[in-house]
Formats: structure tokens, sequence, C-alpha cells
């Protein structure tokens, strides 16, 4: 991914909240001449043996995923294969009516990470059931209502021959965070100010990542 110099994150932590708040990925991976790469959405958490609370930083943080087996992918994820998660967190369009200014060009902000990682495909039936239960018990948490899967476990283990799981060690990472820094101070102020004030949801969300950029400097 091409990231300008003054998009990059603050700080790494960025890329792993963004990670965090923004766990469906979408899994892309070499296939043959014939069949194109592949690409398959599917849910990622932070594997809560090796991260502990959550790491500092993407690169060398384990991650869990899973995708049907049915799925031509899960055939072309290799043990020890490269594959490559991308995560979209907030964006929204910004319209020039917003500059006050003239000329000017319309553009959109967005914010997204690219992690490159190494596959370790899970065997085990235990362990692709912890793989599960890992992922309930991480969005219950977050995005959920606290919903007890002790009733659904044997559930669980019905569909498991379905369930192709995985471990993913990130070698590298990149993040864009595109929030409106190559305007003048001004500008971007006003930018951050219409989108707080925005019914639309992905348009304050923006706004809360541009308030968090440090202040241009003098």
């Amino acid at each position: 991914m091409f990231v300008p110099s003054f998009y990059r994150e603050p700080d790494k932590s960025w890329m792993v909240d963004l990670v965090r708040g923004n766990p469906l990925a979408l899994a892309v991976s070499n296939g043959s001449p014939e069949d194109g790469p592949f690409a398959t959405h599917l849910p990622v958490i932070f594997d809560p043996e090796r991260s502990g609370d959550g790491p500092d930083e993407l690169p060398g943080a384990t991650l869990l995923g899973h995708m049907n087996r049915a799925n031509p992918h899960w055939s072309a994820v290799r043990q020890g294969g490269v594959l490559l998660l991308t995560f979209t967190g907030p964006h929204s369009y910004v319209s020039p009516t917003v500059y006050a200014r003239s000329p000017a060009a319309p553009t959109w902000n967005f914010t997204a990470v690219h992690a490159r990682g190494v596959v370790e495909r899970i065997d085990s039936a235990e362990e692709t059931l912890e793989v599960v239960q890992s992922t309930v018990r991480a969005y219950e948490g977050e995005f959920g209502d606290g919903w007890d899967m002790t009733g659904s476990v044997d559930y669980f283990r019905k569909i498991l021959p379905a369930v192709g799981a995985f471990r993913f060690t990130v070698t590298g990472a990149e993040g864009m965070f595109k929030l409106s820094q190559e305007q003048p101070t001004e500008v971007r102020e006003r930018v951050r100010e219409s989108f707080g004030q925005s019914a639309c949801r992905y348009k304050r969300e923006t706004a809360g990542l541009m308030s968090r950029l440090p202040a241009r400097s003098a």
C-alpha cells in the first residue's frame, strides 16, 4: 500500500486500535493463473494467549481467523504460506463546500491497515473450537450484549468440520490515516467540525480520529 509520509499513523497503537475496532478483514492470497487471487471477508481477533490485553504494535502479533472449508480459498491457504489481511476503519467523503475556499477539489478521508504475515493452519478440532469461542468472547465483549454461549457449545462442535481456523503471525504492517493532514490547519479544522456535527456515524468516527492528530508544527 502506498502511504505518503504525512498520512502515516502518529503512533503504532493506531493500527492496533483500528484492527481491534474493525475486525472484519479481507484476506487476500495468490491463486493459480487460471483462478487469479483469492479474497475472503472473515472475522479476525488477536490471539488472547499470545497477545494478552493487546500488543503494542502489529508486527510480531498473532491473530486468529477462520473461514468456511468449502471455500476454495481454504484449499489455497498453505501451511507457512503468506497472506495479506486488510482492514478498513472510519472513512467519509469530503465535499469542497466544507473548505470555504476556491478553487478546491473533493476527496475521501479514510483509514486502513494492511497486515502481511505467515499462516499456520489449525487442524485440531479442540483448537478450532477454541478459536470459535475466543472469537465469540472478543466480539460479545466489544460489540455484543454479553451473550452466554454455554448452551451452544455442542452446536459449535457439530459445525466444526466446516470451519477452517488459522493463526496468522504478522511480519509487516502499513497504516493509511488520510485525515486532511495536507490541508492548512483552518481547513482541516472545518472538515473536522463538519464531520463531528454530522448524523453519519462514519463521519463522527473520522472526526474523532482527526481530533487525535498531533498539532501541526509552526
